[in-house]
């Protein structure tokens, strides 16, 4: 199951047939695309983001400090423009604290743990 980004040259090829995008929501990349959740697969997504993580203790000045760059730089038209022609979709601003983050990844560990442990998957 490769994002979007990636598997559009093969679907515009037509080597590869997409059956959903595996979100709540349609991709402005492929709006033709029904969501999983449009098909029935509701509270499911499994979407790629991006975050900056520090090492734990880092001090909350260099937190705030970083974050406080890295916001508005996002929201610069040259930035977002970019992360549209790669199909990249921004967060609304309640979710891009670091206190929202860390619930994220959080919920996602719990999220996908029964998962994978049930599939009996192990890093190599």
């Amino acid at each position: 199951m490769p994002n979007a980004t990636v598997a559009l040259p093969q679907i515009e090829s037509r080597t590869i047939k997409a059956i959903a995008i595996p979100t709540r929501d349609r991709s402005p990349m492929l709006p033709d695309l029904a969501s999983a959740d449009e098909q029935g697969l509701t509270d499911f997504e499994a979407s790629i983001c991006g975050a900056f993580f520090l090492p734990k203790g880092t001090p909350a000045a260099v937190v705030g400090k970083l974050h406080n760059a890295a916001v508005p730089a996002i929201e610069s038209p040259s930035v977002r423009e970019r992360l549209k022609d790669i199909g990249a979709t921004v967060v609304v601003p309640e979710r891009r604290s670091p206190e929202y983050l860390q619930t994220f990844v959080e919920s996602e560990i719990e999220k996908w743990a029964a998962p994978i442990k049930a599939a009996n998957i192990t890093a190599e």
